[in-house]
Parts: C-alpha cells; sequence; structure tokens
C-alpha cells in the first residue's frame, strides 16, 4: 500500500507562499460557492431532499431518486469538497515556508467555522427546516467568508500601510452597516415563499412580508448613500490609491445587487434572481471585508 503520509509531506514541505496563497484562494471560493448552492437547495424547494442526517434517506447514503434528492445530495457532496480544501488550508499553514502563527490560526478558524456549519446544517433538517436556523446558517456562512477573505489577505503578504482615520471610519462604517442590511435580507427571506420544502406547512418567520420588505429597503438605500460618498471620497484623495481597485469591484457588485434584489421584488421573486441575489449578498460581504482589510493596513 502506497505511505500516503509521506507522499502528503512530500507535497507540502516548504510551501511556497504562493501556491498557499492559491490555495486560500481556492477555499474563499468554494466557501461562496457553498452559500449559493445551498441557497439552490432552498430555492428548488429540496431542503429535505435528504430527509435525514448524516445519512441521506434512513440508512442510504444517496437518494434513489428524485430531483430534490439529488440537489440535497449534491450540495452536501459539495461540502465535502469545501472540508478538503479547509484541511489543505490548514495543512499549508502548518508547512508553508516561513511559517506564520497567524496563518495558522486564522486556518483553522475555517475548521471552526466548517464544523459549526456542518453539525448546524444537520440540525436544520432535523428540525424541519426551521426559519431561525435557517438564517443561522447562512448567518454563519458569512463568518466562514469573513475568515477565508482574511486569510487569504494575510497569506498574499501585502505591506500596504494602514490609510488615514476617515478611511478606516468609513470602511468600518460600510461593513458595519452591511451587517444590518444583510440582517434585514435575511428575516425578508425567512419571511418569503420560498420554504425550502415541497411539503407543507413549513414554519415561516412571524413577520409581514410587506413591511420587512420596506425595513430592507430603507437600509439598502442608506448603503447606496454611503457607498456613492465613499467611492467619491477615494477617488477624490490622492492618499486612497490602494483603495481604488477593490472600491471599484464595489460599485460594481452594489449596482448588480440593487438592481436584481429591486427586479425580484416587483416580478415576484422567481427563484432565479433570488438565487443572483445571494450570490450578490456574498460577493458584496467579501468584498467589504476587503476594503476594511486593505484600509486598516491588516497584513
Amino acid at each position: 500500500m502506497p505511505d500516503w503520509g509521506h507522499r502528503l509531506e512530500r507535497v507540502t514541505r516548504n510551501l511556497t507562499p504562493s501556491t498557499y496563497r492559491k490555495i486560500c484562494a481556492v477555499a474563499l471560493f468554494l466557501l461562496g460557492a457553498i452559500v449559493v448552492t445551498g441557497g439552490a437547495v432552498r430555492l428548488t424547494s429540496s431542503g429535505l431532499g435528504c430527509p435525514d442526517w448524516p445519512t441521506c434517506e434512513y440508512d442510504q447514503f444517496s437518494p434513489e431518486s428524485g430531483i430534490h434528492g439529488w440537489v440535497e445530495f449534491i450540495n452536501r457532496l459539495i461540502t465535502g469538497l469545501v472540508s478538503l480544501i479547509v484541511i489543505l488550508a490548514v495543512l499549508g499553514s502548518l508547512f508553508r515556508s516561513p511559517k506564520r502563527k497567524d496563518l495558522v490560526k486564522w486556518s483553522f478558524g475555517l475548521v471552526a467555522g466548517l464544523i459549526g456549519q456542518i453539525v448546524l446544517g444537520g440540525i436544520v433538517v432535523l428540525s424541519h427546516l426551521n426559519p431561525w436556523l435557517v438564517l443561522g446558517h447562512f448567518a454563519l456562512s458569512m463568518v466562514l467568508v469573513w475568515n477565508a477573505v482574511v486569510l487569504h489577505h494575510k497569506a498574499s503578504d501585502l505591506n500596504v500601510p494602514r490609510l488615514d482615520k476617515p478611511f478606516r471610519q468609513f470602511t468600518t462604517l460600510l461593513t458595519s452597516w452591511a451587517l444590518v442590511m444583510l440582517a434585514t435580507g435575511m428575516l425578508v427571506t425567512g419571511s418569503g415563499p420560498h420554504t425550502g420544502s415541497r411539503d407543507d406547512p413549513i414554519e415561516r418567520l412571524p413577520f409581514s412580508i410587506r413591511e420587512i420588505v420596506r425595513i430592507h429597503s430603507s437600509t439598502v438605500i442608506i448603503f447606496l448613500i454611503l457607498a456613492l460618498f465613499f467611492t467619491f471620497y477615494v477617488f477624490r484623495n490622492s492618499h486612497a490609491i490602494s483603495l481604488r481597485p477593490i472600491t471599484k469591484t464595489l460599485c460594481v457588485v452594489v449596482v448588480l445587487q440593487a438592481v436584481i434584489g429591486w427586479v425580484q421584488y416587483f416580478t415576484g421573486v422567481p427563484e432565479i434572481l433570488v438565487g443572483l441575489h445571494i450570490a450578490g449578498a456574498t460577493g458584496l460581504w467579501a468584498t467589504l471585508v476587503k476594503s476594511w482589510l486593505i484600509a486598516h493596513g491588516s497584513s
């Protein structure tokens, strides 16, 4: 039998910073992708396609038939792929040359978050898609994305100096308000028509969808105003050159996300647009975390 331990040691010995940065980039991409595929499970009403956990149906690992069972099963397989890349991120931080304690710490943060996701995902299934737990599942995903962005940023060995206080305060304000916006958006989702399962009844949050949408829209409008002022300030100030590339990305993501959000509301929240909105929310959050790190000179 092949000695996998020695093979792994040869692969990871003296891992270069460039290679480790690529591993972190893949981890970030997959952690973002699993948010979107998890949304696809709910939007296709496949949340209970695999009614048991950790098996799919009773003592069977995979579903017998049916599109809903396979959608949920494939999402679980992708979770396994995410687990693999997280393990590689941890091993890479241990074998990276030179070794850095901060990278080891942040890579183990991914492990803790992923374990939490797996356990919470199982509880969500066993609770028959309790909406509060479903929202907690998404919130934990955002924590994992934050962790992955920080890990990739630090692994890039950027030597960007900390920007002036107004930029640090502005990025902190934008990121903090984005949390409010994400929270109200989750309440809209938990109160909306996409329950995640074909079975009825599935519990929904005790909010009027019309009222909670108004609240969420208000938070979005405030965020758009803040983002506009932030963009203007960055491009008018010569000291913020390091922030300009990520600010351009932020502008694109914000505009697309706002357009998708309003179109989906006025078209009866079709599944495909809701899925794109989930992807946009994930991208927006990652972009804001990156801008905060650049402004604060985190490396």
